[in-house]
């Protein structure tokens, strides 16, 4: 989203009576994952060795409570389809019990909490959580309350920080049709950070700030995940006569605050609805009508698509025409609220008198539809099309979003879409969710242990640090620091101290700007390894490679991610400069342009320069030629 398609209107928030809370999701870079010792690694789905397939069912915690969303996310009755591979263990598919919590996740997951500022538990309990949308073959996910009660300072004032949890990724969703969903089982396991905030924020501007400073602690560790998939934030919105309602899933920092304005908008744009209904006398009608017949020749594609056993079920709403098509967020109505819960179920949507006669129905079929519902000019009418079964739960799920226009907002939990707007997913859950590991032993956090632990250097610290001691302007100091090559970045300025051609500006350049001006061009820059920066920086402090030519050995690198430094010079006809050589032709330079030189003195060092480097550009640094050239031509004047 470009600036330009973002909302401008503005709220009073705290007369909104606004808060927010943000939970920000961040898988951990160790070497294992969190409940068995399979790889942390991903794997394309043409790897997959075989897969499995199952349905998974709701089920009630050690209480007998059942959880909402668990209940809703079972009705489309889909089967899914797990994608296995030789990374994929017994645990992973829930055939073999759990390791114990990786060490290596829980030392790291101390670290964070230690930037956090938070208190520890005194014994670590693993606890499961009901997730029953197939994103683990389980039908739950492990998590495990690591600490509490911390805080963050941010520009905007302190935010408290609730809890910091350590739990198990989830499978991602690889494809989905109206009978299956395809799950890739590669990612599930992974170990992932859970920070929540309190609902501290107050406006959609310091949302993005503490998401930032969150941000920006995790990779302060330098041992977690980076690119795309790898942190997720969820962000919890509520308004004075609103409702909670989460947003998962926001890949983009930059978008919370526009997601947060949104939120507020809808649930304004709601309430308002809900008002004018009831000053209507607005109500539902319950009963359900089979339009079928009505339908039976229709020229509409849409339902000639919908299963060929199909029914036509229709609802009428009291006093609800011209509300269903109100838009409630830019692009979307309250149609699009009522279609989502019956998506949710597993039909492909619904039509209503708002926007009908539309998508091939005819006039004459939509008067035909309102006689059969009963329905009267200031009445609404919803149908759905598809199979009976599926089709009727879909519409108690539209009559059940009908009826809480009437109320107010539902709390419900949202997907956060790419334009700052939000679809619904499901309710939002509670504590029914929950109920103890039992194949899994409670362990003690040592306090002592835990204030011993050392705390990771803030990346905001580190920036005015590489600033004093490594000499670097602020833009290439808060670059290189928050790149992945920070660390490697260090250990070479730290090596090549004093050296006349490896500078700490050459590397940062190298990193922060060569690599990413290479990265666009397609070229797979992940793949060059430290030692092979480093073999081509070794040649470059000898002196035995221009840093000009760094650029080429590095695209030659990328294209063969095998090949050593030194082979890369060879293909580059690369070859070690004669100093004696290089010395008897910047001297011949001179002598030619004596007169130029006489004129321009040490001055036209600069246009003589050009000469030399356009036979020796990639062989010798500038700066020999540079001090060659005024050594030369101080003795000519």
């Amino acid at each position: 989203m470009t600036n330009d398609t973002k909302t401008t209107v503005e709220y009073d928030y705290e007369a909104l009576g606004l808060k927010v809370g943000l939970e920000i999701h961040q898988q951990v870079a160790s070497e294992k994952k969190l409940h068995c010792r399979c790889p942390n690694i991903y794997r394309e789905v043409s790897e997959s060795t075989h897969e499995i397939r199952r349905y998974l069912r709701p089920k009630a915690n050690n209480l007998g409570m059942m959880d909402a969303a668990a209940v809703e996310q079972t009705k489309a009755n889909k089967q899914n389809i797990y994608k296995v591979y030789d990374t994929t263990c017994l645990g992973d598919i829930d055939e073999a019990g759990p390791a114990p919590i990786n060490p290596e996740a829980l030392d790291i997951t101390l670290s964070i909490s230690k930037l956090l500022h938070l208190v520890p538990v005194d014994r670590v309990h693993t606890m499961r959580k009901i997730i029953v949308d197939g994103s683990g073959p389980a039908g739950y996910q492990r998590t495990s309350f690591i600490a509490g009660n911390g805080w963050i300072e941010t520009k905007s004032g302190r935010c408290r920080i609730a809890s910091l949890c350590l739990e198990e990724e989830s499978a991602p969703k690889v494809e989905e049709t109206d009978e299956y969903i395809i799950f890739s089982l590669d990612r599930l396991g992974i170990p992932l950070v859970e920070i929540a905030t309190e609902p501290d924020i107050k406006t959609p501007e310091q949302a993005y700030e503490v998401a930032s400073h969150l941000g920006m602690c995790l990779r302060s560790t330098g041992k977690v995940k980076r690119g795309i998939g790898t942190i997720r934030q969820d962000v919890n919105v509520s308004i004075r006569d609103g409702a909670r309602v989460e947003m998962k899933g926001v890949q983009a920092l930059n978008m919370i605050d526009e997601l947060v304005r949104r939120e507020i908008m809808r649930q304004i744009h709601l309430l308002q609805i809900r008002n004018e209904l009831l000053a209507k006398g607005a109500s539902v009608c319950p009963d359900m009508f089979d339009a079928t017949e009505i339908f039976k020749n229709t020229s509409s594609k849409v339902i000639q698509k919908s299963a060929k056993d199909r029914r036509i079920i229709a609802i009428r709403l009291n006093g609800f025409d011209g509300f269903v098509g109100r838009e409630i967020q830019p692009g979307r109505r309250v149609g699009t609220e009522l279609s989502e819960r019956a998506k949710a179920v597993g039909v492909s949507g619904l039509f209503h008198t708002d926007e009908l006669p539309n998508y091939g129905i005819l006039q004459e079929e939509v008067d035909a539809l309102r006689e059969l519902v009963g329905a009267k000019a200031e009445d609404a009418v919803i149908m759905i099309s598809g199979r009976e079964s599926v089709v009727k739960k879909a519409m108690e799920s539209v009559l059940q979003r009908a009826n809480d226009l009437l109320v107010g907002i539902p709390n419900e939990t949202r997907h956060a879409l790419p334009d700052g707007n939000t679809s619904y997913m499901r309710p939002l859950p509670g504590a029914a969710r929950m109920y103890p590991e039992t194949d899994l032993y409670t362990f003690p956090i040592s306090r002592k242990k835990y204030e011993n632990h050392p705390v990771p250097e803030l990346l905001t610290n580190k920036a005015v640090r590489f600033m004093k001691e490594y000499n670097l302007n602020k833009e290439f100091a808060d670059l290189i620091v928050f790149s992945k090559y920070s660390a490697l970045f260090e250990k070479l300025v730290d090596k090549y101290k004093g050296s006349e051609f490896v500078t700490s500006t050459l590397l940062a350049r190298t990193f922060t700007g060569v690599l990413p001006e290479l990265k666009r061009e397609g070229l797979d820059t992940d793949s060059i390894s430290d030692a092979q920066f480093e073999d081509m920086f070794d040649l470059i402090a000898a002196g035995k490679l221009s840093k000009d030519a760094a650029r080429d050995i590095l695209v030659v690198v990328c294209n063969d991610s095998g090949c050593f430094v030194a082979s890369a010079v060879e293909k580059l006809g690369i070859k070690e400069i004669d100093l004696d050589e290089l010395e008897a032709f910047v001297a011949q330079i001179v002598a030619e342009k004596k007169d130029f030189v006489a004129e321009k003195g040490l001055a036209a060092a600069g246009p003589l320069m050009g000469i030399v480097m356009e036979k020796y550009r990639g062989k010798v640094d500038g700066k020999v030629v540079n001090a060659l050239l005024r050594e030369k031509i101080g003795k000519m004047i």
